[in-house]
């Protein structure tokens, strides 16, 4: 694991002039709505599901494997964040909330902002139950946007009855349509929601699902699969970068 996590760094450059690596900075993720503020390095990992920091030289990361990853830089004030959102953290509003922590803390402006949404399961592959599509009712005006119904002839349950009997006459209740859930599309209305300007919000293609020979899966891979980083940093300045950044800001 740190082998990888050296050749991941190097293939970012986050490399000191001394040929030694930026410290890479992580948090126990918990699908929660939780924003750590990276001044220094603790001596155990925080737990959460965000990462800011002002900081030149160390990379934020998440890790994912489904899950939506979020990076998002201040190119005014050399801020950036690491988000994690799940369907629990999205209906938590991480990405919102983390990027108001910005603003609050770091003075953050919305225009200011530029957004990166990467790889995750898309609403193709994402089915999800009746309950979590209630509670995304309950919390968004929107949220019919983010749903769909989908009949599918290759679905596990129409393919094998037998393995969801129920009490329900006359042995088997309503299969319906799947019910699925665009993670991105949330995540992305939470950016705008936050101020994001929509060009400045990127998205990479591609679904975790679908493609196991690009990305990690957990639910295509049934929970035995690696985890993916998405990481972001400041690139230190020169002195000459900060005498000029010192002449912009004094005059």
């Amino acid at each position: 694991m740190q082998h990888n996590r050296a050749l991941f760094l190097q293939a970012l450059g986050a490399v000191k002039s001394d040929g030694s690596l930026w410290p890479l900075a992580q948090v126990k993720q918990i699908h929660s709505a939780i924003v750590y503020r990276l001044d220094g390095f603790p001596e155990h990992p925080t737990t959460g599901d965000g990462i800011i920091t002002d900081r030149a030289g160390v990379v934020l990361a998440i890790k994912t494997a489904d899950c939506v990853p979020v990076l998002v830089a201040d190119v005014k004030q050399r801020v950036v964040g690491a988000f994690h959102a799940g369907w629990r953290g999205t209906l938590a509003r991480m990405v919102e909330k983390g990027v108001g922590e910005m603003r609050r803390q770091f003075a953050s402006q919305p225009r200011d902002l530029r957004a990166a949404i990467g790889p995750c399961i898309r609403r193709c592959c994402y089915t999800v139950g009746r309950e979590v599509e209630a509670e995304f009712e309950s919390q968004f005006g929107y949220s019919a946007e983010l749903f769909e119904q989908v009949f599918d002839s290759r679905a596990i349950h129409i393919k094998y009855p037998l393995l969801f009997l129920n009490q329900c006459a006359p042995g088997h209740g309503d299969l319906g349509p799947e019910v699925h859930l665009d993670l991105v599309a949330a995540n992305r209305r939470q950016l705008a929601d936050a101020g994001v300007r929509e060009q400045h919000i990127s998205i990479v293609e591609g679904c975790t699902a679908c493609d196991t020979k690009r990305f990690f899966s957990h639910r295509n891979e049934f929970g035995k699969t690696g985890r993916m980083l998405a990481a972001i940093a400041i690139r230190p300045q020169s002195s000459a970068q900060d005498a000029e950044g010192e002449a912009e800001r004094s005059s």
